[in-house]
């Protein structure tokens, strides 16, 4: 049941060897293609260009930490005014229940 089931395997008929010397046939290779030329034209950095990649790239990150940032600190602050709430509510209805 678990064991597999090959297909039977296929046999390639088999040439017949002649006993007479076999020539070497002389094999040419094939020319090769050159390489294809883009039509694209080559970036070249200079050393303004490079500092304006640096800059954007430092600015792009720093406003991106600053929201991530920013969006961390408005989660943290909703969670401390929502415990403070339950605190308060909690106090109000244990008050409530003792008749004070």
């Amino acid at each position: 049941m678990f064991t597999p089931k090959y297909p039977p395997a296929d046999h390639a008929p088999t040439a017949p060897t002649t006993t007479a010397s076999a020539v070497p046939a002389t094999i040419t290779p094939a020319p090769v293609a050159p390489a294809p030329v883009s039509n694209r034209p080559t970036i070249q950095l200079t050393p303004g260009s490079t500092l304006a990649l640096v800059g954007g790239g430092t600015a792009v990150v720093l406003i991106v930490g600053t929201v991530l940032v920013s969006m961390l600190l408005a989660v943290a602050i909703t969670g401390v005014s929502v415990a403070i709430c339950a605190v308060v509510l909690r106090s109000l209805l244990n008050d409530s229940r003792k008749g004070r």
